[in-house]
């Protein structure tokens, strides 16, 4: 019955008063005599009315400078464990706030099991601990108003949490347990890789994000941790070993910064947490440096072609600096100056004076322990793609040759400054960053150097490092859109052109292991979950299958709801007639071939859907379930509680068993994409078990694809053995 799928998904992804006049009036003609003219009687002329003032203009509005900034008093201990401890009390609100800064990062991922530290962070969390799981720990949190979060970024991971004052034990307990001994729970981990398979399958669907991914990756290099990207691969190859192994290697008590601020007692702080974690005592080699950069160009136009847009999405620059660099203030200051807000020269000239681009801005990027990104990016008419590129490879050019203005500095020192202040209005962002200039190691007073370098810069300044730091001859550019549509080829800006490649490479499945042990136990298992369901003997008797279904479709954020038949006949024809929204659509295969009626008409089936036809009648339970009698198809354990079954044709799934009941939990398996597409990836989960003629069957079945809910379906009726023919199944609508 849940077979019926294979055909909808990829069909319902296709539906996928009268006007004022004015007048001139001329006053009425008479024919009466004139009468003599009389003086006219003079009105008194009426006192000038007392206007009201009107509203301030936004010119008038004085606004105080802002306030210093001022760093807090911050309690700083490191405890018998080896963990540092950071306090700052902060009495305003009854609230208690703080976070734990892991060093460790994505940088560290294995090259082939990338997403590994994403993975780590996320079910760290999730995963819950062993005494209660991640949803328990939601329903206690949220009962008291009360967070605790978890995260691993390129450099760093994280632990934070907040509550109320009066919580604050609580609440420190679970942040404990989640933080030391995190659980990393099976279910977990594939609903993170499901989300994760989703998030891989949908990256090329906005094209500013694939110009911000490409032109990141090309700069870094796709070879290396900072640009290498997440594949399907990847996803597959992580286990929970390896998120337990990982958190043993970075989570540790002398890799740990731990930064509390709110409404406590310093010494009553101190002490609470020493008692907290005096059992956690792990030890373990100091974490090694982070891989280093690969400063090398990478020069070129990269074309990526995407027809489904109506703009030209770009990015053009090259690598950029590091926050301590001594120039960094004045490279901020220009990049402001060329591309930052209404009044820059990017926007005045590309989009107000020529109308070119929707939007532009640029930047120069800065990280704390590696080169950033100068960039500047945007979109435009697909027509104007090179002559924005010239314009503003122009007006870079004007900043390597002449002063910029009086006004423009003053203002653009102003902006930084300013700007820069609201990264410390808060005592918990203030501590934050304080936190985080010593987890890089830069000093203590960094924050007010910057301000005095921003202070300080002039028109010199700013014309010498453009000068020194913009690179025309590096510059890498990223366009995507549609290269019929450019007005002129990208090849008129002088540098060589590629095509860059957005196909999202198929999941390589790394095969079970096919040694006489893994098939022992492949067949074991089989065996049990054979005497879950009503036994091989019950089961070699179903010679012919018929259910009836309701469904709810879920694409495009839409739910559609849609009825179902599905006809079988051992060993292969199978008939599936669907009452869908768009109208009645019916398929039949006869395990060679087959037809399809829409209300498109009539016509024979072809790839794609023969793939997935074959794919659907491998995959019914009654010759999935006895696949051990034929001798075509392999049985393997991949693990304790998963057999990969697979045939010569290339057709095969993975079947999760529940461990106390023995029944199918999950069933995952790949069918042949649409119109070009990657084969799709698809996770089924079985629930309501119900008897049918002595075989069990389940009732619910839910379908996703790639990660995203696809499909609900409910078993209404089924009948076993009767007495389908092959006849009856062939006959056209």
């Amino acid at each position: 019955m849940r077979r019926m799928a294979l055909l909808v998904l990829p069909t319902a992804l296709l539906l996928s008063g009268q006007p004022a006049v004015w007048r001139r009036t001329e006053p009425p003609k008479t024919t009466e005599p004139a009468k003599a003219a009389t003086p006219p009687v003079r009105p008194k002329r009426a006192a000038a009315p007392v206007r009201e003032p009107g509203p301030p203009s936004y010119r008038d509005l004085k606004f105080p400078p802002l306030r210093d900034v001022r760093i807090p008093e911050v309690a700083t201990f490191t405890l018998a464990n080896g963990m540092k401890l950071y306090l700052v009390e902060n009495h305003e609100l009854p609230v208690v706030s703080g976070f734990a800064l892991i060093r460790t990062g994505n940088l560290f991922d294995p090259p082939d099991k990338i997403g590994l530290a994403e993975m780590t962070g996320t079910i760290l969390r999730t995963g819950g601990t062993a005494a209660k799981s991640g949803d328990e720990i939601d329903e206690q949190l949220e009962n008291i108003a009360a967070s605790v979060e978890s995260s691993i970024g390129e450099t760093s991971g994280r632990v934070g949490f907040s509550m109320l004052k009066e919580n604050t034990g609580e609440v420190l307990e679970v942040f404990h347990d989640l933080l030391t001994a995190p659980e990393f729970r099976q279910e977990k981990i594939d609903l993170t890789k499901t989300q994760l398979r989703s998030s891989i399958s949908r990256r090329n669907d906005n094209a500013s994000g694939i110009a911000d991914r490409e032109f990141n990756e090309i700069l870094y290099g796709k070879d290396t941790p900072y640009g290498w990207r997440i594949e399907y691969e990847h996803v597959d190859h992580i286990r929970r070993e390896d998120l337990v192994s990982f958190h043993r290697r970075y989570y540790f008590p002398g890799n740990v910064m731990l930064a509390v601020y709110g409404d406590f007692q310093t010494a009553e702080m101190k002490a609470r947490i020493e008692k907290l974690f005096a059992d956690w005592t792990v030890q373990q080699p100091p974490v090694p440096a982070f891989p280093p950069l690969r400063d090398k160009p990478a020069p070129g136009v990269f074309v990526a072609a995407k027809e489904d847009v109506t703009q030209t999405f770009f990015q053009l620059g090259h690598l950029g600096g590091v926050l301590r660099d001594k120039d960094y203030p004045a490279l901020e200051v220009m990049s402001d100056i060329l591309g930052s807000g209404f009044r820059s020269r990017l926007f005045r000239r590309v989009r107000t004076q020529l109308g070119y681009a929707y939007s532009i801005g640029a930047s120069w990027g800065a990280n704390y322990n590696h080169r950033g990104v100068f960039e500047i990016s945007g979109s435009t008419k697909s027509v104007s793609t090179t002559e924005t590129l010239q314009v503003i490879r122009e007006e870079i050019e004007k900043m390597r040759t002449a002063e910029v203005s009086d006004e423009e500095l003053e203002s653009a020192k102003q902006k930084v400054v300013n700007g820069f202040v609201f990264n410390f209005d808060t005592p918990g962002k203030t501590l934050g960053r304080v936190i985080a200039y010593e987890y890089h190691g830069y000093p203590k007073d960094f924050i007010f150097q910057y301000q005095k370098a921003v202070a300080a810069v002039r028109k010199a300044d700013i014309l010498r490092v453009a000068k020194e730091y913009l690179k025309p001859q590096e510059y890498t550019i990223v366009a995507v859109g549609k290269p019929k549509d450019f007005g002129k080829p990208l090849s008129d800006l002088g540098q060589p052109v590629q095509t860059i490649d957005l196909t999202i490479p198929e999941l390589k499945r790394e095969p079970a292991k096919a040694d006489a042990a893994s098939r022992d136990k492949g067949r074991q298992m089989l065996a049990r979950l054979q005497k879950a369901v009503g036994g091989v003997d019950k089961l070699a008797t179903v010679k012919d299958y018929s259910a009836k279904v309701n469904a709810q479709i879920y694409t495009g954020g839409s739910e559609l709801p849609a009825k179902m038949h599905q006809r079988w006949l051992a060993p292969s024809h199978l008939r599936q007639d669907q009452d869908l929204p768009i109208g009645k659509v019916t398929a039949y295969f006869d395990g060679v071939s087959g037809w399809i009626h829409s209300p498109q008409g009539l016509g024979p089936l072809q790839e794609p859907f023969l793939g997935q036809m074959r794919s659907g009648v491998f995959r019914l339970p009654f010759s999935l379930w006895l696949s051990d009698r034929d001798s075509s198809r392999t049985i393997s354990a991949v693990d304790d509680a998963v057999i990969e079954i697979s045939d010569s044709q290339g057709n095969w799934v993975r079947v999760q068993v529940d461990e106390k009941s023995g029944l199918p939990v999950k069933e995952r398996y790949r069918t042949p994409g649409m119109g070009g597409a990657p084969a799709t990836e698809l996770e089924e989960t079985y629930g309501d078990w119900k008897e049918a003629t002595g075989v069990l069957l389940p009732h619910k079945i839910e379908i996703r694809r790639s990660g995203e809910k696809a499909m609900e379906m409910t078993i209404e009726e089924i009948t076993i053995n009767g007495g389908i023919t092959a006849e009856e199944l062939g006959k056209r609508p």
